[in-house]
């Protein structure tokens, strides 16, 4: 399966830069380009891809913005839409927490290497989400420090015993090929626990489900951070 790829930055160079990496990928293909969040509503709308590559900060609509209305947009669709993956420069962004609340799958740095760009390409695009590690680190201090946990009933009461430890195991960084290890079961299994989750949760994808694990009280950050990026 090809994966098609939209481009959103306001830097020529970036988007040429990143369309010519990727369309040396037999299984990636760039179908659109934007310079500015508004264009990218409509590239999107127009092409229908399975992936964004968003800048956060652009001229007219910025990141997260358009982000939203890509979301909202494709909500009564077919497959929910294409996922999207912001771009920043900085790995301690202000706006790591909005973004993936307006429906963000993660972020990734624009000094990454290209077989990094590749790799997160396809992970995200396979419904996988993503983010750099000091980026994951600063976004859980601030759930915990903008989102005390709630004692109201929340989805999480949703969840049987097994959906439960599966979630736990997201938000520790497990991939679903180490949480079928970790619990002795199949693979298969494992994806369907993790969808159930996702339904349950009323999550877009694990990334979503990661915040509100966090967000609920579920996960609470060690010392350190996490050994790897969640998602």
């Amino acid at each position: 399966m090809t994966v098609r790829i939209v481009i959103a930055d306001d830097q020529d160079v970036v988007r040429a830069g990143f369309g010519a990496l990727l369309d040396t990928q037999p299984d990636l293909t760039v179908v659109g380009s934007a310079a500015d969040g508004a264009a990218a509503v409509g590239v999107c709308r127009e092409t229908h891809p399975d992936l964004v590559l968003m800048d956060v900060r652009m001229p007219v609509l910025d990141g997260i913005e358009a982000t939203r209305r890509i979301v909202a947009g494709a909500g009564a669709r077919v497959g929910g839409g294409p996922r999207i993956v912001m771009l920043t420069t900085f790995d301690l962004d202000e706006y790591v927490y909005d973004a993936l609340a307006a429906g963000a799958s993660g972020f990734l740095l624009k000094d990454m290497t290209a077989e990094r760009l590749f790799e997160a390409v396809r992970v995200v695009a396979a419904g996988e989400a993503l983010l750099a590690p000091t980026v994951t680190r600063r976004l859980i201090g601030e759930f915990v420090r903008l989102r005390p946990h709630t004692t109201e009933p929340t989805p999480l009461a949703l969840l049987t015993p097994r959906e439960t430890e599966v979630l736990r195991l997201i938000a520790e960084g497990l991939s679903n090929a180490e949480i079928a290890t970790r619990l002795t079961v199949s693979a298969e299994t494992v994806k369907t626990h993790v969808s159930r989750v996702l339904a349950k949760l009323g999550a877009r994808d694990r990334a979503q489900a990661v915040m509100l694990a966090y967000e609920f009280g579920l996960v609470v950050p060690r010392s350190g951070g996490p050994r790897k990026a969640p998602w």
